[in-house]
């Protein structure tokens, strides 16, 4: 819907601002509410604390990432070419040209999205929010007074206690991506998506990669089967991988960064560290975020929050204060820009008066890893801790033309109701699991079952069809192994 010409407008008198719908923050879930919100006929002002629009996931986040992740990917795949005959020689590589290349993919980006801004008439203010009550906020010396509100304010890199932050040397996400340099030797602290992703980048560069882990397996959450090809690949590229370890201590000298680790108590009850630290030239510390609710003055306003700061909201993203909403990372987990989109959706539906909540079956996450893990639905690790009963079945890339044509190793599998075969959830590891993952997904949603799946003709030869062979072992009809495989709480049948 376009602008109307009786459209309500916001009222602008020097620094005071009156409008229908504030949005907080122009994160992918920020914009998207504000242009929802535009595009219903709601007046909207958007308040973004930096100079251009997109957040941490555009401006230094999930497209900087991406774009670094799809340069690792075609050095390792360069190197892989001489396992078919085809050798070339090493990389040569150009930072400055490579940083200029991801701005540009940034710029195109954050471009687009203010001149979006600007056709739909969302007025952009630029500086830090603060609210002073339930219906006005304050910002750069200007006074926004509104009726509805939208906390789109997304979250930060959690800072661990001991470590010299204020070294250079010890870098967030935001700074790893920065590419200041290729360091010899990096220390990656935690094993989770962020900071796998980036120990792929600087791998492929040419970084020797520790990484330190204080679960007992990389992704934490992910199940174990899918994080298989991915631990075979890199324990033979990475100096080393610590699993159920923790930073000890990190010393800044001359030399380096000096780590000591310490291990998670064995049988005998006692920890045990490493006797001689390990020196490293760079540092990055990925263990998490947290919500960005501490400085908005929420104090203010009544709305309510968590004890880990995450702010409480209702099916269609209220608040305890009924005219503010809030979404995306600043209401918890998955902190993930296609929640936070999808919320801010329903979010500006609902202030134009629609019957809609966010009501989803499932919220696909993914670690654009080398080979790509993705699952979306029920988890077999969630499914063994609260006891859900559910079939595992499993189509081996080993048996795909495909992936055997483009040397992709992977599994592709489906959790399905014991009883009636309805997709709970769904589990991929290879080559574009990202992708794949969407058609699972969509299953999910509508509640079909593996027949529906294993009926729909996929073209041959795909990964995507790796789908439907997991469908047909749950049928019992797939001719594609010597025999259908299914487990059944875990147990093979």
């Amino acid at each position: 819907m376009s602008r109307d010409s009786d459209r309500p407008r916001a009222s602008d008198t020097g620094s005071e601002i009156t409008t229908q719908v504030l949005v907080l923050g122009a994160g992918p879930g920020g914009y998207t509410a504000a242009f929802r919100a535009a595009d219903l006929g709601l007046d909207v002002v958007l308040v973004e604390r930096h100079e251009t629009l997109g957040g941490v996931c555009l401006n230094v986040g999930c497209i900087p990432s991406k774009a670094l992740l799809h340069v690792a990917k075609v050095i390792a795949d360069a190197e892989q070419a001489s396992e078919h005959g085809v050798t070339f020689g090493p990389p040569t590589v150009d930072l400055g040209a490579l940083r200029e290349w991801r701005d540009g993919v940034v710029g195109r980006l954050t471009g687009g999205l203010a001149a979006m801004a600007k056709q739909r008439g969302v007025r952009v203010v630029r500086g830090e929010g603060r609210l002073t009550s339930a219906n006005v906020l304050e910002v750069a010396g200007t006074r926004i007074t509104f009726e509805h509100a939208i906390l789109a304010t997304g979250s930060r890199a959690l800072r661990l206690p001991g470590i010299p932050h204020e070294d250079p040397r010890v870098m967030s996400s935001t700074e790893a991506l920065a590419l200041a340099e290729v360091p010899r030797r990096l220390l990656v602290i935690g094993g989770g998506i962020i900071g796998l992703e980036l120990a792929t980048i600087y791998d492929a560069l040419g970084s020797q990669v520790t990484v330190v882990e204080l679960a007992d397996q990389l992704i934490p959450g992910c199940d174990p089967d899918l994080i298989a090809p991915l631990r075979r690949r890199i324990a033979g590229r990475y100096a080393a991988i610590h699993l159920r370890t923790r930073i000890a201590s990190l010393q800044a000298d001359e030399e380096g960064l000096r780590a000591t680790f310490a291990h998670a108590a064995g049988t005998s009850g006692e920890a045990s560290s490493v006797v001689e630290p390990a020196v490293f030239d760079r540092a990055l510390v990925a263990v998490g975020r947290v919500p960005n609710s501490d400085a908005l003055g929420l104090e203010d306003t009544g709305v309510a929050i968590d004890e880990r700061g995450f702010v409480t909201v209702d099916s269609q993203l209220r608040t305890s204060v009924a005219h503010i909403h809030a979404i995306g990372d600043l209401v918890g987990a998955p902190m993930l820009a296609h929640k936070a989109t999808h919320q801010a959706k329903v979010a500006a539906e609902v202030l134009a008066g629609h019957d809609v909540e966010f009501d989803v079956r499932g919220i696909p996450s993914v670690a654009y890893t080398d080979p790509e893990i993705a699952w979306v639905g029920l988890t077999e690790t969630e499914a063994e801790r609260a006891g859900t009963a559910y079939r595992s079945v499993s189509f081996p890339w080993a048996a795909s033309g495909r992936a055997l044509a483009s040397s992709a190793n992977g599994l592709t599998k489906l959790l399905v109701d014991p009883e009636s075969n309805r997709v709970l959830g769904a589990g991929i590891v290879g080559a574009g699991a990202g992708e794949l993952i969407a058609a699972p997904g969509l299953a999910l949603e509508l509640e079909v079952d593996t027949e529906d799946i294993a009926l729909t003709v996929h073209a041959h030869p795909t990964l995507a069809e790796t789908v439907a062979f997991a469908a047909e072992v749950a049928e019992g009809t797939v001719t594609d192994l010597p025999r259908a495989r299914s487990r059944v709480g875990g147990r093979e049948q």
